[in-house]
């Protein structure tokens, strides 16, 4: 099983390149922000839980995503692999999906960073925002999304360096330019 972390920040390009790794590779994508939409879509009582939560630009407990993640892999038991979008935010998810993986004899075979400036990020969201709506596109949520990513998300990627697994990526550019990059580091695996 092929396994892979897709990790930036707020309009780092995670969802459209996750598609194009997606189309070429076969693997299933699990993105926490879709998972927390679709949620929020069906009324479900962890959607309400989230709902409110994103909506105040606040990151969804590690416990509540977690659980939701975990569920999502055990739908897909003949998945060929899994490209993680948005997870893990925190070091205690890291490592508790490298435990889950483990405990299903697979594991993450890289961890793909997708580099992007905050100028470039902040353009992103603004014109995401006016074809989307959605609401943690708002200016207001998207500083705090922003913030919570340069000051806590971040520091997974130590942990990932230390497994010798982590990959960066310019994600400033064309797309296909970036896709073909993304394709180096997965064909080695």
């Amino acid at each position: 099983m092929l396994n892979f972390v897709l990790f930036g920040p707020p309009g780092a390009g995670k969802g459209t390149q996750s598609q194009k790794l997606i189309d070429r590779y076969q693997l299933i994508h699990i993105s926490t922000g879709d998972l927390f939409r679709a949620h929020i879509s069906n009324q479900t009582s962890l959607g309400k839980q989230v709902s409110a939560l994103i909506a105040d630009g606040q990151l969804v407990p590690d416990e509540i995503t977690i659980a939701m993640l975990e569920e999502e892999v055990e739908k897909n038991p003949e998945a060929k692999g899994f490209i993680f979008d948005g997870f893990p935010r925190t070091v205690a998810q890291a490592a508790a999906l490298d435990a889950f993986l483990e405990g299903k004899g697979t594991s993450i075979a890289a961890v793909i960073a997708l580099d992007v400036d905050q100028d470039e990020l902040t353009k992103r969201i603004a014109e995401r925002h006016k074809q989307t709506n959605r609401v943690d596109d708002q200016a207001d949520k998207l500083q705090k999304r922003i913030d919570e990513y340069f000051t806590k998300t971040i520091h997974v990627l130590p942990y990932y360096e230390e497994q010798l697994k982590l990959n960066k990526v310019n994600g400033i550019g064309d797309i296909d330019t970036i896709f073909a990059e993304l394709c180096q580091v997965v064909d080695k695996f």
